[in-house]
């Protein structure tokens, strides 16, 4: 909206319409601000690596992070010149870029060997649709030879970015993450002010005018506005993308919410500044998009479904590796000795992995034998092997559980450092030492392991039914 607005010259600040070229230096000092103030005030600078500089540790970015800074500073700096281009509207190039990067982001995934969940190619057709759709209602469009070269740097950027995104983040491993995230976020603004600056230097008359007088006039305060919203696009897109599951998951999430945005954007100025607002086919397109929402939303819903709905009072969560050995197998020797002692409707016994494979692996061949000589073959309703699907650990997990019992320290060290908050509720599932790992060993090791879990989840669970009556209300007995 304040891209446009300025680009249309409709705002109180300025009625002469502004170039995009003369607004980007205020826009990305604006950022640049934002995001100073964001990495101190949330601490989060703390994640960037250190360099010794005149025997002083300092905060800086890797080389892989400075590029991925590079390629995000073409989108910043393209994003918001495509919305300043006579003769097309913000929903017009918002749906040539979003689905530009919708179409990319499967291809990404097949080329980096990631697999891709069917709700995410749901969630990805349904976005397109959405996309065609309101294409449909575009008319009088006029895209001269700059536009076309906005939106081709717009997808370069993207490219690049996802390429080294998919090499050094993006892996479930929280620090990675976060140092990733930390890194491109202060990289990126950096870089655009130096190709700004590099740009006004070599003699370009309208950069030149936005580092210098536009910079006094009050249009520059809005401008500078472009810069602080677009921190706040790029804090939670950044999420969205770092997000474990493909970008074909990731992508359609973030086009979605970018084209309510557009919609709303594009409604608001045509009543606040008389510009032409979409047409009805937009709405048509809503719904498609709200259908993609729903798609890519199905997995969480699911298991905001399996760990509220229940009802139970102590929700136990069990912690390995993969999820696909002992934390599967202490669910269901959970559930059995639950189900025995008739307090399986007090509980609610799940299980995850702090480095889970994808795609959604079934439990071991190996633990599901060492359970069968439990007789255990067969555990009725959500105990059961042969449903089991391997997960990550994730955050929201760990909030909803009321205890969380891990495999080894270093597991307990893993979840403790995705979610502080659960630190107290977060323990070793045998107290006296570690669970051995029987992956790629003989079936003896695998039984070994079975009877270990079943012994402690016999301890632990008779330390929960201590804290918890029949009806699932802390007896303060604990």
């Amino acid at each position: 909206m304040l891209v446009k607005a300025l680009a249309s010259g409709v705002t109180p600040l300025s009625s002469q319409p502004v170039s995009g070229f003369e607004m980007l230096p205020a826009a990305v000092l604006g950022q640049l601000v934002a995001m100073v103030l964001f990495l101190c005030v949330t601490g989060r600078w703390r994640h960037m690596r250190r360099i010794g500089i005149g025997g002083r540790r300092i905060p800086a970015a890797g080389r892989e992070t400075l590029a991925a800074g590079f390629f995000t500073s073409l989108i910043i700096g393209a994003t918001t010149m495509n919305y300043t281009f006579a003769g097309v509207s913000i929903l017009f190039m918002l749906l040539l870029m979003r689905g530009g990067v919708l179409i990319l982001s499967p291809l990404i995934d097949l080329s980096d060997g990631r697999p891709v969940m069917k709700h995410s190619w749901l969630g990805l057709v349904l976005s397109l649709i959405a996309v065609s759709v309101a294409l449909g209602d575009v008319n009088s469009y006029h895209l001269t030879l700059a536009a076309v070269l906005s939106v081709l740097v717009y997808l370069v950027g993207y490219l690049g970015r996802f390429d080294i995104m998919s090499r050094v983040a993006k892996n479930g491993v929280v620090a990675t993450d976060r140092r990733f995230f930390v890194e491109e976020h202060a990289a990126a603004p950096v870089w655009l002010a130096v190709l700004l600056g590099a740009g006004a230097l070599a003699g370009q008359p309208q950069l030149a005018a936005g580092f210098t007088t536009f910079l006094t006039t009050p249009a520059a305060l809005a401008a500078a506005g472009i810069g602080v919203a677009y921190e706040v696009l790029f804090v939670f897109a950044s999420l969205i993308y770092l997000d474990r599951r493909e970008y074909t998951w990731g992508v359609p999430a973030w086009a979605f919410a970018s084209l309510m945005s557009g919609l709303v954007g594009s409604y608001a100025l045509a009543w606040l500044a008389g510009l032409a607002a979409p047409g009805s086919s937009q709405l048509i397109a809503l719904a498609f998009g709200v259908a993609a929402a729903a798609a890519l939303a199905w997995p969480s819903a699911a298991l905001w479904r399996r760990t509220r709905g229940t009802g139970a009072a102590c929700r136990v969560l069990f912690v390995c590796g993969g999820n696909t050995c002992r934390s599967p197998m202490a669910e269901v020797i959970a559930w059995a000795q639950a189900a025995e002692a008739g307090l399986a409707h007090v509980f609610r016994f799940s299980s995850a992995g702090v480095a889970t494979p994808l795609p959604a692996h079934p439990m071991a061949v190996g633990a599901r034998s060492a359970l069968a000589d439990l007789a255990l073959r067969r555990v009725p309703g959500r105990g059961n092997p042969r449903r089991h699907r391997a997960r990550p650990v994730t955050s929201e997990l760990c909030l909803v559980s009321s205890v969380i019992y891990c495999m080894t320290g270093a597991h307990r060290d893993r979840v403790i450092a995705l979610a502080p908050e659960a630190e107290s509720r977060t323990l070793r599932l045998d107290p006296y030492g570690d669970i051995p790992d029987p992956d790629g060993q003989s079936p003896e090791a695998y039984r070994q392991c079975a009877q270990h879990i079943q012994r402690s989840v016999h301890v632990r669970l008779r330390e929960l039914a201590e804290s918890y009556d029949p009806r699932g209300i802390t007896s303060g007995r604990g």
